[in-house]
């Protein structure tokens, strides 16, 4: 009896890590997608015709963006700081909802690209200073680059039929809420693991990643 209390805690505490590096190989995986397509193994801009294909473009689509998806990784680290950090999650998914809808009603929301490159770069610059900000703040960040990753995912469902509408939007909040949920509890593990260490290397690396792309996708949008 005494041999099974010893071990349970120390399986216990091997189960964090188990999900660290899951999560992480998770991560791995989709970044790899995303730089395959955005260097054209993959077409970005696409027409979506039927309810099938609004499913499996929108689980891809907030993948095959690099920019989109360091933009959704960020903001899942900056909300790792914070013990209720997930309505900083809700407030993206919300908005990116609302950015569709706005597309769909064929109103004009200006530069969504440049915006998105830029929301990219100060999440990065965020996390490479360990800039403290209020979660009200981050939300509201969170909520101006899920509005505009939206309105440039809107463009895909232009004319199509309800059921495909919805469809497309089921995928892309599926895709968006795991990969949040996932990289928020990759920023709890890492930052828990250092103690007495006011930044983590490994996010202020990240942090550098997200401004490098975000710098790439910004001059593009200029061109």
């Amino acid at each position: 009896m005494f041999k099974i209390a010893l071990i349970a805690p120390s399986n216990s505490g091997e189960l964090p890590a188990s999900r660290h590096y899951r999560h992480m190989g998770a991560i791995a995986a989709l970044v790899l997608i995303s730089v395959l397509s955005s260097s054209g193994g993959s077409p970005v801009q696409h027409t979506i015709s039927n309810c099938w294909e609004g499913l499996i473009w929108g689980i891809a689509d907030p993948v095959i963006g690099l920019d989109r998806l360091a933009g959704i990784v960020a903001i899942g680290l900056l909300a790792a700081r914070f013990g209720r950090g997930a309505w900083i999650g809700i407030s993206f998914v919300m908005a990116a909802l609302c950015g569709q809808i706005i597309h769909l009603y064929q109103i004009d929301l200006l530069g969504a690209e440049i915006a998105i490159a830029m929301f990219t770069i100060a999440c990065g610059i965020i996390l490479v200073r360990h800039i403290q900000l209020s979660g009200l703040i981050i939300a509201i960040l969170s909520a101006a680059a899920g509005l505009f990753q939206g309105y440039a995912d809107g463009e895909s469902i232009i004319g199509a039929g309800i059921v495909t509408v919805i469809a497309y939007v089921t995928g892309v909040i599926l895709t968006q809420s795991v990969i949040f949920l996932c990289t928020k509890e990759i920023g709890a593990i890492i930052g828990g693991r250092e103690i007495q260490q006011i930044l983590p290397s490994k996010i202020r690396l990240a942090g550098l990643a997200f401004c490098g792309i975000g710098i790439v996708f910004l001059g593009k949008s200029f061109i």
